[in-house]
């Protein structure tokens, strides 16, 4: 068995402030070094392109391997933006719209695609670390496990949640969400 880390970036920088220097807030940095440090070691690590991708990884201190482009979960006529907050049922919803096989699904399974290619070829018992965006994980979580009980799953993820899959015989087999405390932690 291997496993594969999913998680969404930390909190970034809001106002005057964002797009100068790094792009995680001074929360979101203690908040990403708080996570990263329970998790890991990591043979492989990928991330989204966006630099806030990149830096939840490397502040959770693990080395980026790779990046990549991954197309938004957000699809215009399908999924708008941040809509998954709003339903009762989020995993179920995404699972129903990926049923439907219009362009969210090829999303879903684009991302399904990068996170077999992440794992793929890491050693048995090993793990990889993917980081990327709310939106597009959730959507892909419902592709990678179509006929889950996603009502038992809970909310979207919120900033540094992720979630473990194992990963045997070419496909994921098993999921455990794992959740980031929500208040600010900083160090003493």
């Amino acid at each position: 068995m291997r496993w594969l880390d999913v998680g969404r970036h930390s909190l970034t920088k809001k106002g005057a402030a964002r797009g100068r220097g790094s792009h995680l807030s001074a929360d979101g940095m203690a908040l990403t070094r708080f996570v990263g440090s329970g998790v890991g070691p990591y043979e492989r690590v990928v991330t989204s392109s966006s630099p806030r991708a990149v830096e939840t990884a490397v502040a959770m201190g693990f080395a980026v391997d790779d990046t990549m482009e991954m197309p938004s979960g957000y699809v215009p006529g399908e999924i708008a933006r941040h809509a998954q907050w709003g339903w009762t049922e989020p995993y179920r919803r995404l699972a129903e719209i990926i049923r439907e096989g219009r362009e969210a699904a090829t999303v879903a399974g684009t991302h399904r695609a990068i996170w077999v290619d992440t794992v793929r070829d890491v050693a048995d018992g090993c793990s990889a670390l993917l980081v990327g965006h709310g939106g597009a994980i959730e959507l892909a979580l419902a592709a990678c496990f179509p006929d889950a009980s996603h009502d038992s799953w809970g909310t979207p993820l919120a900033h540094c949640d992720g979630a473990r899959l194992g990963f045997a015989d070419g496909r994921f087999v098993s999921i455990e969400f794992h959740r980031a405390p929500q208040s600010p932690i900083r160090p003493s």
